[in-house]
């Protein structure tokens, strides 16, 4: 299923010097998305920074949600995550994408204008209204056992 998202571009080197946001792959299930720092930015061992996007988007319909994502091999090679560990975009909101980045290394890292380091992903929402109730009528086997309840083994 391909759906239509509005996007404003609001840095002029998008779709030029730096690629609009895409699918690396076939099977890519998030967009990449793109510093657009003006110049290149050292982001100091376990200091967090807000990197521009260079674009607005407007999802519009309530049931679709988009999550900004890390990069799986920029987090493990070098230590760079979202500083808010997962982004949610609300269909409402408008504003240009940020990415808060956190650079839980040792060593600084690099970010260049147009450097792939999130991805954003589409999911669909599901919405619910709580109905209160005074106890559940059917008892799972885990019940109420919270954190760590199977053990580590």
């Amino acid at each position: 299923m391909m759906k239509k998202i509005n996007v404003i571009i609001l840095d002029s080197r998008i779709g030029k010097t730096i690629p609009i946001p895409k699918y690396e792959t076939k099977g890519s299930a998030g967009l990449d998305l793109r510093s657009s720092f003006k110049k290149e930015v050292i982001l100091l061992p376990n200091k967090t920074i807000l990197s521009p996007t260079g674009i607005a988007i407007y999802i519009k319909e309530s049931l679709i949600t988009a999550i900004i994502l890390p990069r799986s091999g920029l987090g493990h090679k070098n230590g760079l995550v979202l500083g808010n560990s997962i982004g949610l975009l609300d269909s409402d909101y408008q504003g240009e994408l940020k990415i808060s980045l956190w650079n839980r290394s040792k060593k600084s890292f690099s970010i260049t204008p147009g450097m792939r380091i999130a991805q954003l992903v589409f999911l669909p929402i599901i919405k619910v209204k709580f109905k209160i109730i005074s106890k559940f009528n059917n008892i799972t086997e885990r019940g109420n056992k919270g954190f760590g309840h199977t053990g580590e083994k």
